[in-house]
């Protein structure tokens, strides 16, 4: 059972990983209403796929000098520096006016939003025993803000416009600063009163789980980056009476929500069994569901969609717990920092490539192509299971 206190803690850090993971996919629902709005300055679907690629990079670099600061203040006041920082940027974002603006505003919601992971997971494996269900919880939450980001953002679009919905994470964010200020209580040291208590850092399956997190976030960028235009374009026969934009955010938002029970399966077994195994059953699975997904179009590109989400974020809370097990608590905030930047700053460079891919190609072949760094990462979790 969990503490009150863990309780607590489970659900200000869920809601501010889901406020993370919604509005960083905001950006991609967007791509057609951006065009159209910004049509004067003649942008591209490549353009646009860069851009969200530098904002991506910087919410993976920033997570690489938040996991040092995290080990001298403490990952309670580094939460409360992404939720303040996050609202203003996201505001920001909300009265950008040209393309420049828009891009600096997203660069900065990037860079505070990769404050989140080392702060709110660090706090997680310090203060609550039961680590992979909890880590498991604390995905749902992160998979229910990638689940509502696209569909937020695409109904704000069609209701009156995109900006709304920057403005309401906005605000949500200002009120989480408050809440996580009132009830999270603030310790003198959180490295001296960590739950697992680690005593050294297990460097050769840390480095090898590092190589494995690169291929997992390429994947899992040139995923989530073109789903919702690929829904919009080749989900023919389903909702063809409705807007693309509106259609392209829904099936997104589908998919993602699969995600949910993905994460609660993963939380689980994560407790149970030998988590680089899992891995591994898992990234096996994972590879020919993305071609299948690229190749396909109608209610079957629906389904092979929903399976993704359930297996790919099965992997997330062992991934974390993985870390956890492998750090110790004085140096576990910089641990995830690198992961976090391994996965999200490398991994979003194939929104970039994939756009390129896609503006010569088409969309579909992006799925495919990623496909390969999934075979990467299932090789790899072989090799971790042998060394650990």
């Amino acid at each position: 059972m969990f503490t009150r206190e863990s309780k607590t803690v489970i659900t200000l850090t869920g809601l501010s990983h889901f406020a993370v993971h919604s509005s960083m996919l905001f950006f991609p629902a967007l791509f057609i209403v951006l065009q159209n709005e910004f049509s004067a300055e003649a942008i591209t679907l490549a353009t646009l796929s860069w851009i969200y690629t530098l904002s991506n990079f910087m919410f993976g670099f920033g997570a690489l000098p938040a996991g040092w600061i995290e080990e001298k203040v403490g990952g309670r006041k580094l939460l409360l520096l992404y939720q303040l920082g996050a609202a203003a940027s996201a505001l920001f974002v909300s009265i950008s006016t040209s393309l420049t603006t828009l891009t600096i505003a997203l660069v900065f919601l990037g860079l505070f939003s990769s404050i989140y992971h080392p702060a709110g997971l660090t706090i997680i494996s310090r203060r609550i025993h039961q680590t992979s269900r909890a880590m498991g919880y604390h995905g749902i939450a992160g998979s229910a803000g990638l689940a509502a980001g696209p569909l937020l953002a695409s109904l704000s679009a069609v209701a009156g416009s995109w900006r709304w919905a920057y403005v309401g994470i906005g605000l949500f964010c200002l009120l989480l600063a408050g809440a996580t200020a009132t009830f999270i209580p603030s310790r003198k040291s959180e490295a001296e009163e960590d739950v697992l208590k680690t005593e050294v850092t297990r460097m050769k399956p840390l480095v090898v789980y590092y190589l494995i997190a690169v291929f997992v976030g390429l994947t899992f960028y040139g995923f989530k980056t073109f789903m919702p235009v690929h829904f919009s374009m080749n989900a023919t026969g389903l909702l063809e009476n409705w807007d693309v934009v509106v259609r392209g955010g829904l099936f997104s938002t589908i998919v993602l929500l699969a995600g949910i029970g993905g994460q609660m399966i993963g939380g689980r077994l994560g407790d149970k069994y030998n988590r680089p195994t899992l891995l591994a059953v898992i990234f096996l699975v994972h590879t020919p569901l993305l071609i299948a997904f690229g190749l396909n179009s109608g209610s079957s590109l629906l389904a092979f969609g929903v399976m993704l989400g359930l297996v790919h974020f099965a992997s997330q809370p062992i991934g974390n717990a993985l870390i956890a097990e492998y750090t110790t608590s004085a140096n576990r905030g910089l641990g995830y920092g690198i992961s976090f930047f391994l996965s999200f700053g490398l991994g979003s460079f194939a929104a970039g490539i994939g756009g390129s891919l896609a503006e010569s190609n088409g969309v579909q072949v992006v799925f495919p192509f990623i496909a390969i760094f999934m075979g990467c990462a299932f090789l790899l979790a072989l090799y971790l299971r042998k060394i650990s």
